[in-house]
């Protein structure tokens, strides 16, 4: 069940059933370490720190500005209500395409503090098991027909639901050790009503897969783009 906690400037909204550690507590890295309870990391936008709940794998992410503004604000975010702080707006978003059967990340819980006319917001959600991201296998290997479709397949189920990946790329479509197709990183993104938006996320995604040709010699071929689109027009 999703529950909310507000306390004093902290907003944490949460699914208790699969939260039982220390709510207030476990945005905080220190509080997975002294735990011993960290099982990883990854860098990006700042650490993702993965951690052990006591029903799954997690991934704590404190939400970070890019590019110049980052660096003078690096996670400081103007405020306009809770329901529209990043960090709500992206376990919401979670947990509809999760309901939907979208295979997404699980949101675990999610929370905003503000501070003045600002906010800083962190997510914890599932840390898929077990999957690696497209552009990791494609340097090992080359996709099969069957799986490209599946990816497609997938994105065509996320557009159902009117989702708009607004950073539909190949580092954020993961495959699991089973070939289950996984579509992760949902900051930013939104529900959208409108037509037309689905043919801006294909063309962002394919763009991507040219542009690891070029830096890393991925595996891959124009042809393949057909096999995915076959599974997104089924």
């Amino acid at each position: 069940m999703i529950k909310v906690l507000l306390k004093n400037k902290d907003y944490i909204i949460y699914n208790d059933e699969l939260l039982n550690e220390n709510i207030e507590q476990c945005f905080s890295a220190d509080y997975w370490k002294q735990k011993n309870k960290i099982i990883g990391s990854a860098q990006g936008r700042g650490t993702t720190w993965f951690v052990q709940l006591l029903t799954m794998q997690a991934a704590l992410r404190h939400y970070r500005r890019g590019g110049l503004f980052g660096k003078i604000i690096s996670d400081y975010y103007f405020f306009t209500g809770w329901d529209k702080s990043r960090s709500i707006q992206e376990f919401h978003l979670l947990d509809k395409l999760s309901q939907s059967g979208v295979n997404v990340p699980q949101p675990v819980a999610a929370k905003v503090s503000k501070s003045g006319l600002c906010y800083r917001a962190d997510l914890l959600c599932e840390k898929i098991a077990n999957a690696t991201d497209l552009v990791d296998i494609l340097q090992q290997r080359c996709l099969s027909k069957l799986e490209y479709q599946s990816i497609g397949a997938q994105i065509k189920k996320m557009h159902k639901n009117q989702v708009n990946h607004t950073d539909l790329n190949i580092h954020n479509i993961l495959l699991d050790d089973q070939g289950k197709v996984w579509i992760i990183d949902f900051d930013k993104c939104f529900q959208q009503q409108r037509e037309g938006w689905q043919k801006g996320n294909l063309e962002r995604l394919l763009r991507s897969f040219h542009k690891e040709v070029k830096k890393r010699s991925i595996n891959w071929q124009e042809g393949n783009w057909d096999d995915l689109m076959r599974g997104y027009r089924v």
